[in-house]
């Protein structure tokens, strides 16, 4: 089960369970929109990968046990800037392979 981490790695913007602006790599690292786009270039920092919106966890029950109130979202903060020098030095070699071929 997704985790729905709080708030971008990178600049630390709170992103809530129903944000549509959160994304994630298949290992969930979490970055907003404009991090994803402006500074990694859909390039994981952390893996390689690439990413995608993050799913929204519904907030009331349609089938029993299954919503935000009964699957919460974690509240550990993981915030790691990336360094954006060594970032495009990692991303230069794999920008311009698709993430599905990655």
């Amino acid at each position: 089960m997704l985790e729905l981490r709080p708030i971008c790695e990178n600049c630390a913007r709170e992103l809530p369970p129903e944000s549509s602006e959160a994304r994630i790599c298949s290992f969930e690292c979490t970055f907003c929109r404009a991090c994803v786009e402006g500074v990694l270039g859909n390039v994981c920092p952390n893996c390689g990968g690439g990413f995608v919106p993050r799913p929204v966890r519904p907030r009331k029950a349609w089938r029993p046990g299954v919503s935000l109130a009964t699957r919460a979202a974690v509240t550990e903060r993981k915030h790691k800037p990336v360094d954006a020098v060594a970032h495009r030095e990692f991303a230069a070699p794999i920008t311009a392979i698709s993430p599905h071929e990655r």
